[in-house]
C-alpha cells in the first residue's frame, strides 16, 4: 500500500501555559502543504519493521510510525506486523510535522487495509497518545488546534496561498526550543486577548501570522531570522517559522512570484533546502 504523508505549517501558534505533565497548552492554526513523505506498507509479516535511508530517522520502536502500527494492532486485536518503508522528503527537525504525519498515515492505512475495525474517534484518540501533532494529520484539513494540539476545530475559510519553505539545514529539538521559551517567559509580554480567528484570515492572513516560539528558536538557530528576512525581501507578503522550527515559510500572492523567489533564494543560499509548494484544503 502506497501512502502520502503531507507536511504542515503553523500560521498561528500561541503558547498559553505549561501543564503539570510537561506538555504546553497552545492555540494554533495548522494547514497541510504539498511537501510529503512517501510510505510503502508491506503486509503478511509477523512483526513490524521500519526502513528509511535518512540517517536521522530511527528504524526501531522509537519511530512514531512503528509505534503507530503497534498501537493499531493492539487496539484492533490483530496478531500481525507490517513492514514500513519511508522515503523522506519532509526535513527532520524542521517543524513541518513529518514524523507525526507518517504516524497518522500508518494508522489510517492500516485501518483501511483491515476493513476499518477502528472508528474515526478511536483513531483520533490513538493519535493523541502518539504526539501533539498526530491528531491533526488524521483529518489533514485546516484546523485550529487547542489543548496540546489534540482538540481540533475545522477552519474552512482559509485562503490557500502559494508557499516557499526554507529549511536552514539545522534540525531543532522541540523540547530544547520549549525549554528556551520557558526561560524567556518572564520577558514575554506579547499577549493577544482578542479572538484572532474571528478576523479575516481569508484576506489578511499574512498580517495575522504569529509564532510565540520563534524568538526562542532564533536564539538557538539565528538562520531562522535570516531566512524570514530573505523571504520578505524576495516578495513574500508574510513569513513565519513553522512549529518549533527550524523551517520558515513565506506566503506569496501568486505561484509565479513564489517560483521566482524560490529560484533566486536557491542560488544565493546553497546551504539551505528550499521548497516551492502551496497550502492544501
Amino acid at each position: 500500500m502506497n501512502l502520502r504523508a503531507p507536511g504542515k505549517i503553523n500560521l498561528f501558534l500561541r503558547v498559553t501555559g505549561k501543564r503539570p505533565d510537561g506538555y504546553h497548552d497552545l492555540i494554533s492554526l495548522m494547514c497541510c502543504i504539498g511537501i510529503h513523505d512517501a510510505l510503502l506498507l508491506s503486509f503478511g509479516h509477523n512483526r513490524t519493521r521500519i526502513t528509511c535511508a535518512h540517517p536521522d530517522v530511527p528504524e526501531d520502536e522509537t519511530n512514531l510510525a512503528h509505534r503507530a502500527a503497534d498501537l493499531f494492532f493492539k487496539a484492533a486485536g490483530i496478531d500481525a506486523g507490517v513492514h514500513i518503508s519511508i522515503e523522506k522528503q519532509i526535513p527532520v527537525g524542521a517543524g513541518l510535522g513529518g514524523g507525526s504525519s507518517d504516524a497518522a498515515a500508518v494508522l489510517k492505512g492500516l485501518n483501511i487495509h483491515y476493513g476499518r475495525p477502528l472508528s474515526a474517534d478511536q483513531l483520533h484518540f490513538m493519535a493523541g497518545s502518539l504526539g501533539a501533532d498526530v491528531p491533526f494529520f488524521i483529518r489533514g484539513k485546516p484546523a485550529v488546534a487547542t489543548g496540546i494540539g489534540d482538540i481540533l476545530q475545522p477552519f474552512e475559510t482559509l485562503k490557500l496561498f502559494p508557499v516557499v519553505v526554507i529549511y536552514p539545514s539545522v534540525a531543532l529539538s522541540t523540547s530544547r526550543v520549549y525549554k528556551n521559551w520557558n526561560l524567556r517567559l518572564t520577558k514575554n509580554k506579547n499577549k493577544n486577548k482578542n479572538n484572532v480567528f474571528e478576523m479575516d484570515w481569508n484576506g489578511d492572513a499574512p498580517r495575522l501570522l504569529r509564532n510565540d516560539l520563534e524568538d526562542a528558536a532564533c536564539d538557538i538557530c539565528p538562520d531562522i531570522r535570516r531566512a524570514k528576512k530573505a523571504l520578505l525581501r524576495h516578495g513574500a507578503s508574510g513569513a513565519l517559522m513553522s512549529g518549533s522550527g527550524s523551517s520558515v515559510f513565506g506566503l506569496f500572492a501568486t505561484e509565479a512570484a513564489a517560483r521566482e523567489a524560490f529560484g533566486s533564494l536557491s542560488v544565493s543560499n546553497p546551504t539551505w533546502q528550499l521548497f516551492v509548494t502551496r497550502m492544501l484544503a
